[in-house]
């Protein structure tokens, strides 16, 4: 009866570990949204959470917004207060898939992965499709990412008095390594 209830156990313990679980909680968000001629609007923030089920090639992020860094203190206190409303919505996710993810085909040079899901960002939820560079590292797996984000999609408002100077379209970069 030992041997029955042990062997019961061992194989719910198998299915458990079937669907490996990858995370980061140091990923790296940079985004930009300078235009030529003017002061660079950048900001980064290095504690950002990625989970990746390796299995399924499902993959989630959380980045908190008052987690961006800027150059310029002023310009992080406008983009939490006026802009991002980082009070009422303090945090940005994403839940995607990558298609046709396959751990056993990373090798240490990077390959091209589409991904698609869905951002929440400012109250809003917009589907989402890019590219997403994989390899694997001495560590983990490599996961590196650029695309553009348009503000007014999420309804974040730049004034008119800075228009000019703020761009409508923020590149975003994307550095994780999980483990």
């Amino acid at each position: 009866m030992k041997k029955i209830i042990l062997l019961i156990m061992l194989s719910v313990s198998a299915v458990g570990f079937s669907q490996e679980k990858m995370i980061s909680k140091t990923g790296k968000i940079t985004f930009e949204a300078s235009v030529p001629s003017f002061e660079e609007v950048m900001a980064t923030n290095s504690n950002v959470t990625f989970v990746m089920n390796t299995t399924t090639g499902e993959i989630a992020s959380l980045a908190l917004m008052k987690g961006f860094r800027f150059k310029v203190a002023l310009m992080e206190e406008h983009f939490n207060e006026n802009y991002m409303e980082s009070d009422q919505y303090p945090k940005a996710i994403f839940k995607g898939k990558i298609e046709g993810f396959d751990i056993n085909t990373l090798t240490t040079s990077p390959k091209d992965f589409v991904i698609k899901g869905k951002l929440e960002l400012h109250g809003k939820s917009k589907d989402i499709s890019n590219t997403i560079r994989i390899s694997k590292s001495g560590s983990g797996i490599s996961i590196l990412s650029n695309f553009d984000v348009i503000a007014s999609d999420f309804n974040i408002v730049i004034p008119s008095l800075v228009k000019s100077k703020i761009s409508n379209t923020i590149n975003v970069q994307i550095v994780a390594i999980l483990k």
